[in-house]
């Protein structure tokens, strides 16, 4: 009975101590159904996720993800994006849909320039009702550039 005790200890442990962030694959995003849902502050359609049981396990935890770094910064409004496609392809400038972009809050501004690939860790949040923000967000984030 103890063996089994602390093994599931153990298990609990390793996992805090050596998965203190977790690495996301864009299939991890593509965990979502979405429908459409009137927003009367728009008077529009927009899509609504409905999360699935994979990407809300990590809502609040420390995550890494890698993709392609996009600027819609406009003057002092800053405005980035992590996107499994470049800008040319990507959910706001081609056919990809709304689970391959990820807004990102960076500590500091980014030097990064648009397309590069880069890998960004931060704190996963779930956007389902803000449709002036991403469904996925990253706050606290930083980056690297990826060789």
């Amino acid at each position: 009975m103890h063996k089994i005790v602390f093994f599931i200890l153990f298990l609990i442990f390793t996992k805090f101590s050596l998965c203190s962030q977790d690495k996301l694959t864009w299939n991890d995003f593509a965990d979502v159904k979405f429908y459409n849902v009137y927003s009367p502050k728009y008077d529009d359609i927009f899509l609504k996720p409905r999360f699935g049981p994979i990407i809300k396990s990590y809502q609040g935890d420390r995550i890494r993800v890698k993709g392609y770094f996009l600027d819609f910064s406009i003057d002092e409004d800053e405005f980035f994006l992590l996107s499994k496609n470049p800008r040319s392809s990507c959910f706001f400038c081609g056919g990809a849909g709304p689970e391959s972009v990820v807004e990102v809050v960076f500590r500091q501004k980014p030097k990064f320039k648009m397309d590069q690939i880069v890998e960004v860790t931060g704190v996963l949040e779930l956007n389902a009702d803000d449709v002036d923000h991403c469904n996925y967000i990253i706050k606290d984030a930083i980056g690297k550039l990826v060789q």
